[in-house]
C-alpha cells in the first residue's frame, strides 16, 4: 500500500504534480487549491497519497494533510463519487469549504465542482451531513491520536470499511500509537470479526 510520497517537486502543472523520489518520478494528481502551498520546483514535498487502480491503470492521489485523505475516502464513498470527482469538489471548495458545504446543506456550492451535478451534490449531503471529520482531525465521537493510527484508519477505508467504523475500530486497538500500521490494521480487521 502507498499511504505517502516524499521527494522534491519536479513540475507542477493544474491538478498534479510531479515528484522526484529517488531516481523515479511520479504524477500525483492534487486538489488544484492545494498546489501553490506546495512549494517552487526543486523545494522538498511530502504528501499523503491514495493509490487507485482503474481499467488497469493506476493513479496516484496526493494530499497534504492528512485529513484530506479522510475527505478523500468519505466523498469516493458516496455511490456516484469517484476519485476524479471527488477531486473536483475538493479542488473547487478546499477542505475547509467542503466541510462548510455539508454541513449547511449548501448542494449549489457542491454542484459547481466539474462534472459534479445537484443530484450528486444532493447525494453527498445527505450520506455525508454529520459525518465529516473536523478540521482538526475529530469527529467529535472518536479522536485519533497521531503516530499510524491515522495510516491505520485510511488503510481500513481503502479496504471498503466506512470511516467512521475505521476510526471508532482504531481508537478500540490496545497497541501503542507508534506500533506498525499493518498490526493495527491486522487487529482491527480481527476484532471486528469476532477473531
Amino acid at each position: 500500500m502507498l499511504v505517502g510520497v516524499r521527494g522534491a517537486l519536479e513540475a507542477v502543472g493544474a491538478d498534479w504534480v510531479n515528484v522526484q523520489v529517488g531516481g523515479i518520478t511520479l504524477q500525483v494528481f492534487v486538489p488544484a487549491s492545494e498546489i501553490p502551498g506546495l512549494g517552487s520546483v526543486g523545494e522538498p514535498v511530502r504528501l499523503h497519497t491514495v493509490l487507485r487502480i482503474q481499467n488497469e491503470q493506476p493513479t496516484l492521489y496526493g494530499f497534504p494533510h492528512a485529513g484530506s485523505v479522510e475527505l478523500f475516502g468519505a466523498l469516493t464513498g458516496v455511490s456516484g463519487i469517484g476519485p476524479r470527482s471527488a477531486m473536483s469538489i475538493l479542488s473547487e471548495l478546499g477542505e475547509d469549504g467542503f466541510r462548510q458545504a455539508v454541513a449547511s446543506e449548501d448542494v449549489a456550492a457542491l454542484a459547481r465542482a466539474q462534472g459534479v451535478g445537484r443530484r450528486i451534490a444532493n447525494r453527498v449531503v445527505l450520506e455525508l451531513r454529520g459525518k465529516l471529520p473536523e478540521a482538526d482531525g475529530g469527529t467529535g465521537a472518536v479522536v485519533i491520536s497521531g503516530g499510524t493510527d491515522a495510516e491505520a484508519v485510511q488503510a481500513l477505508t481503502a479496504l471498503g470499511m466506512p470511516l467512521s467504523d475505521a476510526r471508532q475500530a482504531v481508537a478500540a486497538l490496545d497497541l501503542p500509537p507508534d506500533a506498525d500500521v499493518e498490526d493495527k490494521v491486522r487487529q482491527a480487521l480481527l476484532s471486528l470479526g469476532g477473531g
